[in-house]
């Protein structure tokens, strides 16, 4: 047998090397992603959620330290603990997480560690981050970064979670931030923040919190109110039943086209609502509304009642937002707090929290199938059950002597009876949206 010519393997290797060339970015796209995933969550929530409690201390920390209340100054610093600041972080990753989110960080003198929990759920897996943060006279350094078990050097891990940090926050918004913030200090289980506040601050941050496209959105759904509003009689009340349908008429014609974002649609809209049953309008969130035209103060109601229209437009809007756990948990904490000194406990105000959730999940789940169901009409009774026989204005002895508190059995079978009121709601049935 004749060997091979000398030449004629070597001419050869190459042509049977170039399709493991080509392949290798795939190949080594296929090992990080596979590196990177993991089967587990690192962190989990303690007790699987946010407790009432802890809504409650984030927001008595937010309000103490309202930039709007501090000594006058531009200069000023915000001292948070490490506990209050995983308290915000988790919040922060379960909105983002889908309720499932969880983050957590350690803070050291010069440096902190950071970890992270987010759940992807059409790869069935869990993205795990770990990141060892140095101090710097600007944004923190990353000096190590491991996304599950896939280590990124210092180089690539800075601007990739810079980039993280963009996908989670709209860029202007980022934007403001740094232009606020001048100094950021770990200390041990301490975070110092020096940043600077003028007179138009506020408008500048909430002007940078909406894009274009939103900020056109709620001009349009705000004009719609203030015309429905002045066909009212002044003092005059009217049902969300009846508001609904009009303004729904609007959401559907503005979602009509390939290019239409339906959910944003809805979004808006039921964001102009819950502000307008609140007593407030755009211009409290966005400077520039202030010019335009306002609705009139009309009292809008559920079953002749003005406070449950409030429950459920705010926790439509909170669940539309991306986090219905993170919704019922403000709405029970709003009722543990009125046993303390407020109106008492009300099993109908978490009814009205629950059915409003279930709707904000509906308009983005399926925003067209909503739009198409409201435009039709609508009852009281097809989004809202009924609740006039739940016990409401309970104090917090009588709570706790009748239900045990929000972990016992009776409290769970209240619970249960009204989430079974709920999935029997027309428009749930109709849309045949599974509960959550």
């Amino acid at each position: 047998m004749m060997s091979p010519l000398p030449g004629h393997q070597g001419k050869r290797r190459p042509r049977l090397l170039w399709p493991l060339l080509l392949l290798s970015p795939v190949l080594l796209l296929l090992i990080a992603a596979a590196l990177a995933l993991q089967s587990q969550a690192l962190i989990t929530p303690d007790g699987g959620g946010l407790s009432p409690a802890q809504i409650q201390s984030t927001k008595d920390f937010l309000r103490r330290n309202d930039p709007r209340r501090q000594e006058a100054g531009p200069q000023r610093l915000l001292r948070i603990d490490e506990g209050q600041l995983n308290l915000m972080l988790m919040q922060l990753a379960q909105r983002y997480g889908r309720g499932r989110g969880a983050a957590q960080i350690q803070l050291h003198a010069g440096s902190a560690r950071l970890q992270a929990s987010f759940p992807l759920p059409l790869l069935g897996a869990w993205l795990n981050l770990e990141a060892q943060l140095g101090q710097t006279t600007a944004l923190p350094r990353v000096e190590r970064l491991r996304l599950g078990h896939l280590p990124l050097p210092a180089w690539l891990a800075n601007p990739a979670l810079r980039q993280l940090i963009t996908k989670l926050a709209l860029p202007p918004q980022a934007q403001v931030a740094g232009e606020l913030v001048e100094t950021l200090t770990f200390l041990p289980q301490e975070l110092q923040l020096g940043y600077h506040w003028q007179a138009d601050s506020l408008d500048h941050v909430l002007g940078a919190l909406w894009t274009p496209a939103e900020r056109e959105r709620a001009q349009a759904y705000s004009r719609r109110l203030a015309e429905l509003s002045a066909s009212l009689a002044p003092g005059s009340s009217v049902s969300l039943a009846l508001l609904m349908p009009p303004i729904f008429e609007l959401v559907r014609a503005r979602s009509e086209g390939a290019e239409a974002d339906p959910v944003a649609e809805n979004r808006s809209a039921l964001l102009t609502l819950a502000l307008f049953a609140t007593g407030q309008h755009w211009s409290k969130l966005l400077p520039s509304a202030r010019s335009w035209p306002q609705p009139l103060p009309r009292r809008v109601t559920l079953a002749g009642r003005e406070d449950f229209p409030q429950h459920f437009l705010v926790s439509a809007v909170l669940a539309l937002e991306g986090s219905g756990p993170l919704a019922d948990a403000i709405g029970v904490y709003k009722e543990v707090a009125d046993t303390r000194g407020g109106s008492g406990f009300s099993f109908n105000d978490i009814a009205a929290d629950r059915a409003g959730t279930r709707f904000g999940l509906l308009a983005k789940d399926a925003p067209r199938s909503l739009q198409i169901l409201i435009r039709a009409g609508l009852h009281e009774l097809d989004f809202m059950p009924g609740v006039a026989d739940l016990p409401e204005f309970l104090s917090a002895e009588a709570f706790q002597q009748r239900y045990g508190g929000i972990d016992a059995p009776a409290y769970r079978r209240m619970m249960a009876e009204i989430e079974a009121r709920i999935d029997a709601l027309p428009l749930l049935q109709q849309a045949a949206i599974p509960r959550l």
